[in-house]
């Protein structure tokens, strides 16, 4: 049995969202301990201030490790939709203006009203930083936009994305289902196997 499993070593995963936190905790289960911006004390607003998300997600990683002193990961997502130019892309959180799912996901619907190719992947780029690593790991899901926008809340993007080969919207999906599949899911399965093979974090 590896280490990690035995002392439950405390990993920061660089956000506040309780949505993404849950979901990351499925996912690892308990092979870590988790801790949230708020645990480890950090109430300031991250930098995210890079063109790509790669950038996004080293920022925000080598920044807690930095000022904290703590293993840490960050995720930088984004919707990126063939027809659009890749866009929303890096800008996926805010492309109303504002943080709002809803307004967003209204905002590309409208730009997709007269288009055919509804084709869109969901990307998600993790960055983990300690004192002896710096690795990134990428998970993609393509799939495609349906036309309007359910009564189905759901985070983000999901009320109207549909994975390639499914027939349900992430949203419409419940936690152990999209788990399976999601973008961030595959990306935090190449972190964990990552960690299992490290001994020096």
């Amino acid at each position: 049995m590896q280490l990690y499993f035995i002392f439950m070593k405390k990993i920061c995963f660089a956000t506040n969202n309780e949505h993404k936190i849950q979901e990351v905790k499925n996912i690892i289960g308990n092979a870590f301990q988790i801790l949230s911006l708020k645990d480890v004390g950090c109430s300031e607003d991250l930098p995210e201030t890079g063109n790509t998300l790669e950038q996004n997600s080293a920022q925000k990683a080598n920044y807690i490790f930095k000022n904290y002193h703590i293993a840490c990961f960050a995720d930088d997502s984004g919707l990126e939709i063939e027809s659009l130019n890749n866009k929303p892309g890096v800008d996926s959180a805010h492309y109303a203006g504002t943080r709002n799912a809803t307004d967003n996901n209204n905002k590309v619907l409208a730009e997709l009203a007269d288009k055919t190719n509804r084709n869109a992947v969901f990307k998600t780029v993790i960055t983990f930083v300690s004192l002896n690593s710096e690795s990134q790991f990428t998970g993609i899901v393509k799939g495609e936009i349906i036309n309007q926008l359910p009564e189905k809340e759901g985070f983000g993007y999901d009320p109207i994305f549909i994975p390639l080969g499914e027939s349900k919207t992430f949203a419409e999906m419940s936690i152990v289902e999209k788990n399976k599949i999601s973008h961030r899911s595959i990306a935090i399965n190449k972190l964990i196997e990552y960690l299992n093979l490290r001994e020096d974090l």
